[in-house]
C-alpha cells in the first residue's frame, strides 16, 4: 500500500468539517451525521442507538464480528449558575480543564443558536500576590456582554446550557494537525479511513465488521458499554489517544515513554487479550509499520475496558496515537501517526479468520 494513498484531500477535507463541527459528550448527532455521511459509500448499513453511537456494518449477516471503535464526543462545560450581574458559572462535561480557560472565546448552545461569550480574568496587577490567584473552577467565569441574568436568559442561555471552545483545525509545520477534540474525533476518522480503504482496496472480509464511534467516553466509557452489549462482538480493536510524553512537565517514570512522530502505541493492560495484541505487533512488524508500547496498571481508561469486560468477556486490544496537550484546544498529533495507526489496524483486521476468538487454550 503506498504511503501517498492512505490520507487524501477528500479525507483531509472531511476530517477539517468534522473536528471544526462542535460535539461535546451527550450532544454528539450532528457531528455522528457528518461521519455517517462520509462513511456511507463504504459500509452496507447502519446501526445507531437511543443515545447517538453510530455503526457503520460491513457483512451484517455474518455471525462472527469485529469491532474497530473510536469515541465521538469531546469535552466541554454546562452553564451551572448565572449571578444578578449577567456571568456565568460553570461545571465540567468531562475532563474540562480550568487552568486553561481564562481569555478563551466560547460558545454556548442555546436552541436560538449558539451565544459567543469569554472566559474573563483579572489583570495581572490587580490580583492577590499573596496567593497569585490562580483559575479555579469556582472562580472561572464567562462573561456574555450582558449585565443581568435577565438579559442573559433573554439570550436563551440557562442552566444546562452546553458550552464549548471554537477553536478550529490547522496544520502545523507541514505535519502537525492541531485542533481542540483530536480525543477522540480523530479515532472516528481512522476508522473511517479503514473501511474506505477495504472498499477501494476491493478486501472481502470473512466476518461482519463493526466499525463503531461511540458517544460519552468522556464521562465513563458510557456510549461503547451500550452498544457492546447490543453489537456482541467476538473482537473489538479500539483506537484513541494518548499521551506524547516527551511534552514538558510530563513524568516519562509515571506515563511512560511515548511520542509523536513514532507510531501507533500498543497498549498491554490486564483489558488487552494478549494473543490479540501479539497478532497486532507481528502485523505491524511483517508490514514495516513503526510502533510504540504502553503499560498500563489495571485499566486502560479507554473504551477498551468496556469491550473487554461486556458479554462474558470480548477479545480487545488498544492501538492509541501520541498526542501532545491533552485535553486544551492545541491537540496535537503527526500525520505519519495517523496514516500508520489506519494501516496497523487495517493490515490486522486482514489477519483475522473466521471464528477466530484468539483463545489461550487453542
Amino acid at each position: 500500500m503506498a504511503k501517498e494513498t492512505i490520507l487524501t484531500k477528500e479525507s483531509l477535507s472531511f476530517l477539517e468539517k468534522y473536528l471544526n463541527n462542535a460535539a461535546p459528550t451527550g450532544y454528539e448527532s450532528e457531528g455522528q451525521k457528518l461521519w455517517m455521511d462520509y462513511l456511507k459509500p463504504y459500509v452496507d448499513e447502519f446501526i445507531t442507538d437511543t443515545y447517538g453511537t453510530a455503526v457503520g456494518v460491513i457483512n451484517p449477516e455474518a455471525e462472527f464480528k469485529v469491532v474497530i471503535e473510536g469515541h465521538a464526543d469531546e469535552i466541554s462545560w454546562y452553564v451551572n449558575y448565572i449571578t444578578d450581574d449577567g456571568l456565568i458559572y460553570v461545571i465540567r462535561n468531562g475532563g474540562s480543564d480550568h487552568m486553561i480557560a481564562t481569555s478563551k472565546r466560547v460558545n454556548i448552545h442555546t436552541k436560538n443558536g449558539i451565544v459567543k461569550g469569554v472566559f474573563g480574568w483579572p489583570a495581572i496587577h490587580t490580583r492577590d500576590k499573596s496567593d497569585e490567584q490562580a483559575p479555579k473552577i469556582e472562580n472561572i467565569c464567562i462573561d456574555v456582554g450582558c449585565s443581568t441574568k435577565e438579559e442573559v436568559e433573554k439570550l436563551g442561555v440557562h442552566v444546562g446550557c452546553v458550552i464549548t471552545y471554537p477553536d478550529e483545525f490547522f496544520i502545523l509545520n507541514k505535519n502537525k494537525f492541531v485542533c481542540r477534540a483530536l480525543d477522540n474525533r480523530m479515532g472516528g476518522f481512522m476508522i473511517a479511513e479503514v473501511a474506505r480503504l477495504l472498499k477501494k482496496n476491493k478486501k472481502e472480509l470473512p466476518f461482519g465488521l463493526y466499525i463503531t464511534n461511540s458517544v460519552q467516553e468522556e464521562i465513563g466509557l458510557r456510549g461503547a458499554e451500550m452498544i457492546t452489549q447490543r453489537i456482541k462482538p467476538n473482537i473489538a480493536i479500539v483506537t484513541d489517544v494518548t499521551h506524547d510524553t516527551t511534552t514538558p512537565m510530563i513524568d516519562k517514570k509515571k506515563e511512560g515513554d511515548t511520542k509523536i512522530g513514532g507510531g501507533p502505541v500498543i497498549s498491554y493492560a490486564p483489558a488487552v487479550q494478549n494473543k490479540l495484541r501479539e497478532m497486532i505487533i507481528e502485523t505491524a512488524e511483517n508490514k514495516k509499520i513503526p510502533f510504540q508500547r504502553l503499560a498500563a496498571s489495571r485499566m486502560t481508561g479507554t473504551d477498551t475496558d468496556a469491550f473487554a469486560y461486556s458479554n462474558g468477556g470480548v477479545a480487545s486490544s488498544l492501538i492509541s496515537l501520541p498526542l501532545r496537550y491533552m485535553h486544551t484546544t492545541v491537540e496535537m498529533v503527526h500525520r505519519e501517526d495517523v496514516e500508520n495507526v489506519i494501516k496497523l489496524i487495517y493490515e490486522s483486521l486482514l489477519q483475522i479468520k473466521e471464528g477466530e476468538t484468539f483463545s489461550y487454550f487453542d
